[in-house]
């Protein structure tokens, strides 16, 4: 196990390395360390120097990250140790060790803190001249204030651990350090990277953005805060990730620029959240410039970026509008008056102060065993801080003075409850039991060198406070980063604030799928709940949810947007109509021209004329052709109940009185003459009594079946939703009429065509009958007319059946054949007898009387004569002799 390694590792370093004069002499100087003296000694971990190159453990010294927090920790300790209320009587020393910025060389050093608590057998142990060594007795590290990388912190931790040594870190932000079954005695001031994670994921909800990027440098520190942020997002929902790029510790030439090809892969994703250090940023802002992206990517930076300038320089335009995140923070005017009064002179303590000295004047110090760099300035030591250099306080110079203090407030409450009124530390705190301590370091509660409450939860972690950064460069007087926001377990965003590429205050998109129209629905792409195509809702389909689409009922159509059914209009055939204007037209003639005709009649009941044309009969004919012009306004009017019963009533009634009437006549015609034929006697029911009631039991069948049909199904009206329903709802109509469909219509008719084909043919069988003696061939001329249109009729009638405009077209179709039929009758049967008694009356005379037996002789005279001639047309005639010689 690592742990079990990390034991052998420190007992190893002891076995090797205890501190004696005797190893002293054999192994040369100690590790440099910053000892100062007290009652109480805390560790301190600190990045003094920068990681050095191959074979060197360090390189150069770090001015702000290492001695700015180095002399924190120091101007803490001085403030503590002259707090007369803080650790009366108690002085607080310290033990310092530089980490250089590497793992594995801080835990080298770490090893110093445990060193006092490993019991060693010296016996055996023998200086060169025999001697035993003087061994002084170790100091106790009560505490350790550090480290800064996540990474030292953790390799830290592991062995503090073993020896139950409470750890303070004021810079280490890593996830995995809240894992308080494997770094219990670590604790830390600022917040970890799974709150900046849930900072960074609120952001980009608040902004809108469904569909980004992560970028991470290789490490600790990136790839666990970008796995926080994955985490948090899937647990979230509504967030996802369209990329997840990791740069390399050691990347390739050509690799940022693969890393940006990459994520134009998915150029939908312009969010790009990054956590990596300061070098890669630059790298990526850089491969951005060069592939001529400037303002695409919508960068969204964690800690490591801040409000830094060095991440950005030479390369503002594309950093633009990139939001960046900070642990809340202030600076500390007490430690920039502490820091800026240190010199030379007053900071012997600090054993790398002048190497910082160096650094930050450019000069050089003469100092023993160092060559002088010929062509640098020698330095005076009268230089001053700020005065004669650059200075600006580190943003983590308050998290440490924190963590200092919050060390020094456990071990007050400690003394406290352990040394009641006692003087300096009493026994119960020599040694300090440091599972004990850690209790009370989780439950300090102070205000920090800020202001803000400093405070640990159970994992040992500070609150998230952190303010929300963005880099503008449009309408601003000094280009640089602005705080639009802050973030304290809860996001509180100014967007009116923020502004974007060339100065544009609407927040881009950043989003796999537009939303969809209205009426369209989501159909998403497997695997990832972000993206999707938008399919509209068709025919007569109306959004039933996001997802997918539902038929609107019969009765209904979808609304203009589809996000809903309205009901369908409803229509019928309105008197306006070309479709009612030309039957109506047709029927008014048709029944003016019925009533002269009735009228005439009437006016002229009792002459020749008017006998001869058999009175009874022509009444019920007339009637019936007056009702076949009346059924065209109950066709078109408005369908109720009413109108559907007088409809099923006279839609046959008509044709049949007329058809019955006129089938009586040339019955009565036919059998007339065929009797002459075989002797003198007339033929039975051939009196106006008889001819009525044989008329009107024909009628009566019609009369059966329609009250029969009211009988089975009574009349109502329907709303027809299928008839006008094309392919777009925008024209769907439903279609008020009534109960009768094109079945039963031509049924209701069926009886009506019957007794016209009957009727013509009689008409033709008594086609040789001569016109001066009766109505045959008018009659056969009707029929003959009739019959042609109503074969016309019925392909038009039926022809129509899918056309939008059904109703209307079968509606016109059937009232104008059905005026056209009794237009026929009229004008063939009537009109040519109104016209001798209204302008030739002296026409309309009593001619001479004949018998039946005359009547059938001049008939049959006529017949065989008509014979006759037809034989001789035809080439048969023969010659006869001339019976008058």
């Amino acid at each position: 196990d690592f742990i079990c390694l990390i034991s052998f590792l420190c007992l190893l370093w002891v076995l090797l390395f205890g501190f004696s004069e005797c190893s002293k002499s054999q192994q040369g100087a100690q590790p440099q360390s910053i000892k100062i003296e007290g009652d109480i000694t805390l560790g301190g971990l600190f990045p003094i120097h920068s990681r050095g190159p191959a074979g060197v453990p360090c390189g150069e010294v770090k001015k702000e990250k290492g001695i700015h927090r180095l002399e924190a920790m120091l101007y803490a300790l001085d403030q503590i140790n002259s707090d007369p209320d803080l650790l009366p009587n108690i002085t607080l020393g310290a033990r310092i060790l530089d980490t250089c910025s590497r793992d594995t060389y801080a835990l080298e050093q770490s090893l110093t803190f445990v060193q006092a608590l490993i019991q060693k057998d010296n016996s055996d142990v023998r200086c060169s001249n025999g001697e035993p060594p003087i061994i002084p007795k170790p100091e106790r590290v009560v505490g350790v204030i550090g480290a800064s990388s996540s990474s030292v912190s953790i390799m830290v931790a592991n062995v503090l651990r073993l020896f139950a040594i409470p750890q303070i870190s004021y810079a280490s932000t890593a996830p995995e350090l809240s894992d308080n079954s494997r770094y219990e005695f670590f604790s830390r001031v600022v917040p970890p990277d799974s709150y900046q994670a849930q900072a960074m994921v609120d952001i980009v909800k608040a902004m809108g953005w469904n569909y980004v990027s992560t970028l991470a440098s290789e490490g600790n520190y990136g790839e666990s805060g970008v796995d926080a942020f994955l985490q948090i997002s899937r647990e979230a929902g509504g967030l996802c990730i369209a990329q997840s790029i990791k740069i390399p510790r050691e990347p390739r030439p050509g690799e940022f620029e693969k890393i940006i090809k990459r994520l134009m892969e998915t150029s939908n994703a312009r969010g790009v959240i990054i956590f990596a250090n300061e070098d890669d940023i630059k790298r990526v802002l850089q491969a951005a410039k060069k592939a001529n992206l400037t303002g695409h990517f919508l960068f969204v930076g964690s800690d490591s970026w801040g409000a830094k300038i060095a991440p950005i320089q030479d390369q503002e335009e594309v950093a633009e509008g990139a939001v960046t995140i900070l642990p809340k923070r202030a600076s500390i005017d007490a430690f920039d008056q502490y820091f800026m009064s240190r010199s030379l002179e007053n900071n012997r303590r600090n054993i790398w102060f002048a190497e910082f000295w160096e650094d930050d004047f450019k000069c050089k110090l003469t100092r023993p065993g160092i060559k002088y760099e010929q062509g640098r300035r020698k330095c005076t030591g009268k230089e001053r801080i700020s005065r004669d250099s650059q200075y600006e306080q580190e943003g983590k110079v308050q998290f440490v003075i924190d963590a200092v203090y919050a060390m020094a407030h456990a071990l007050h409450s400690m003394h406290m409850d352990l040394c009641p009124g006692s003087m300096g530390v009493c026994e119960k705190m020599d040694p300090v039991e440091g599972r004990m301590l850690l209790q009370y370091i989780r439950s300090v509660n102070f205000n920090g060198s800020a202001g803000t409450g400093v405070m640990f939860n159970e994992n040992g972690d500070a609150p998230g406070r952190y303010d929300i950064f963005q880099y503008q460069m449009s309408n601003v007087s000094i280009p640089g980063y602005k705080n639009i926001g802050q973030w304290t377990n809860h996001l509180r965003l100014n967007p009116e604030d923020m502004q974007w590429s060339g100065g544009d205050r609407s927040i881009p998109d950043s989003v796999c799928s537009f939303p969809c129209e209205p009426g369209e629905r989501k159909k998403m792409v497997k695997g990832v709940p972000c993206c999707w195509h938008c399919e509209l809702c068709d025919g007569y389909q109306y959004l039933l949810d996001e997802f997918s689409c539902d038929m609107c009922p019969f009765d209904m159509r979808p609304l203009k947007n589809r996000t809903g059914c309205r009901p369908t209009p409803i229509i019928k055939l309105e008197w306006s109509s070309p479709w009612a204007i030309i039957p109506v037209f047709l029927a008014i003639l048709g029944i003016l021209a019925t009533t002269g005709v009735i009228v005439t009649f009437v006016r002229f009941n009792d002459t020749p004329i008017v006998r001869a044309s058999g009175r009874e009969l022509s009444y019920v004919l007339l009637t019936g052709i007056f009702l076949i012009y009346f059924i065209t306004f109950l066709m078109i009017a408005e369908p109720s109940i009413a109108v559907c019963a007088f409809r099923r009533l006279f839609l046959g009634l008509g044709m049949c009185i007329s058809n019955s009437a006129m089938l009586t006549k040339t019955n009565r015609i036919y059998r007339i003459f065929e009797q002459g034929k075989k002797s003198v006697t007339p033929p039975k029911f051939i009196s106006p009594t008889s001819q009525l009631i044989i008329t009107f039991i024909l009628i009566s069948a019609q009369l059966l079946g329609v009250f029969i049909w009211f009988g089975v199904i009574p009349p109502h009206t329907i709303i027809d939703y299928e008839e006008q329903k094309p392919p777009n709802p925008e024209f769907a109509r439903g279609i008020l009429k009534c109960d009768m469909s094109d079945l039963s219509l031509m049924l209701c008719l069926s009886y009506s065509l019957v007794l016209m084909i009957t009727c013509t043919v009689y008409a033709i069988k008594s086609r040789g009958v001569p016109e001066t003696f009766n109505e045959a061939k008018p009659i056969g001329f009707t029929m003959y007319t009739t019959c042609i249109i109503w074969l016309a009729f019925v392909p038009i009638f039926f022809g129509t059946a899918q056309s939008t405009e059904k109703m209307f077209i079968q509606t016109t179709t059937l009232t104008v054949s059905m005026s056209l039929s009794a237009t026929v009758s009229l004008g063939m049967l009537y009109i040519p007898k109104v016209y001798v008694i209204i302008f030739h009356p002296e026409q309309n005379v009593q001619k001479r009387k004949r018998s039946f037996k005359a009547v059938v002789q001049a008939a049959t005279v006529s017949t065989r004569l008509s014979q006759k001639s037809n034989d001789k047309q035809n080439g048969e005639s023969k010659m006869e002799p001339d019976r008058s010689q």
